[in-house]
């Protein structure tokens, strides 16, 4: 089944994602996995990691600002939905056919901000912890205590295998659009073009 139905008149192809977005995106996706990987293998002194973890907490403070002044579909306010409407969309999510939905759709918002609070309350334990080391110490970590900064890096440790179970279940989410429901999600966030319900409720 193809994802560009031209002959169906309910559809149009709109760019959805704009640049900026769509660079966060990538961006982020590297820096996550870099600053996984280097936390979770070493080497022990975690100066590339630290590094990789500024850089994401860069890439979510643009990301917050922008869900607040960005594109409309890029807005947080955007991502809301009501219980109906989620619960609608839950209800024929196993359907084999594309949800043509203008940005995310309530299933993918939820798990957007899910990701999105996971990641800053990530960072934001990095920076005040403290490992007992004398090395790998958050820049933070004496603004806020020595017994709050081990309890920060307690955390940060608690959360790292929780990230990496709710990106595999993004890449999961988006392998089964892709096989089940034929609807590529990836170019889209590649090129910022995708097919959509005309309609503005979807």
């Amino acid at each position: 089944m193809t994802e560009q139905p031209e002959q169906d008149t309910t559809l149009e192809r709109i760019r959805l994602w704009d640049p900026a977005i769509r660079l966060f995106h990538w961006a982020l996706v590297l820096c996550v996995i870099a600053a996984w990987g280097l936390g979770e293998f070493g080497p022990d002194i975690m100066t590339l990691h630290f590094y990789f973890g500024y850089a994401i907490t860069a890439l979510l403070g643009f990301r917050l600002i922008w869900g607040l002044i960005g594109p409309k579909v890029v807005r947080f306010s955007h991502f809301f939905h009501g219980p109906k409407t989620t619960l609608t969309y839950a209800s024929k999510i196993m359907q084999r056919k594309p949800s043509y939905w203008r940005g995310h759709n309530p299933v993918g918002a939820l798990a957007a901000f899910a990701l999105l609070g996971l990641l800053i309350a990530q960072v934001a334990s990095g920076l005040m912890g403290d490992p007992d080391d004398y090395i790998n110490v958050g820049p933070l970590a004496n603004w806020v205590g020595y017994d709050n900064a081990t309890m920060a890096m307690n955390i940060h440790e608690t959360l790292a295998p929780l990230l990496l179970l709710l990106v595999i279940i993004h890449i999961a989410a988006i392998a089964f659009y892709k096989i089940w429901k034929h609807e590529d999600l990836i170019k889209p966030m590649i090129t910022g073009w995708k097919w959509v319900k005309k309609a503005e409720d979807n």
